[in-house]
């Protein structure tokens, strides 16, 4: 059977939606129900040095508001704080929370079983050799959870 290359684009977004929803509903099963992907790319632009809603909206790609939205969330779950800059007292500055960071670490370990559970339903050389032909197509660069990559290179920024 011929397939398409929307059809192609389907399979792959798929495969990410069946990670991610699979990792979701366990992350929540460890006591992180309140999590959803957004948040984790959030917590993740945060560690990686965004301490304000403007510099986590231009990293994902989103509004200012849209951002601060999202801090207020995860600050009001325990996942990020604010605190007063050392530089400017009138600056306040996000950081990851210990409880940000072991959601983090959780959410890593849980997607580690799923890639064992996928090398088991379809085979470890399988799995390897997805992953090998993905790496050539997309590219070994790591992909930035944080910043598509089309928007970084708008920016000017390292992909």
């Amino acid at each position: 059977m011929s397939r398409s290359g929307a059809d192609l684009a389907l399979l792959l977004l798929g495969g990410f939606r069946c990670l991610v929803d699979a990792a979701q509903a366990e992350l929540a099963d460890r006591g992180h129900g309140d999590v959803r992907p957004v948040h984790d790319f959030a917590i993740r632009a945060i560690a990686s040095g965004a301490d304000s809603a403007s510099e986590l909206g231009r990293r994902m790609a989103v509004s200012k508001q849209a951002a601060a939205k999202t801090i207020a969330v995860l600050q009001e779950r325990g996942y990020v704080a604010r605190e007063a800059d050392p530089a400017d007292a009138r600056r306040k500055r996000l950081r990851v929370t210990d409880r940000g960071f072991a959601m983090l670490r959780e959410a890593e370990a849980i997607f580690d079983e799923l890639r064992e559970q996928w090398a088991r339903r379809i085979g470890a050389d399988q799995l390897k050799e997805l992953e090998a032909r993905l790496t050539d197509l997309v590219g070994a660069t790591p992909v930035r959870l944080d910043t598509p990559g089309w928007l970084a290179r708008d920016l000017g920024e390292p992909v």
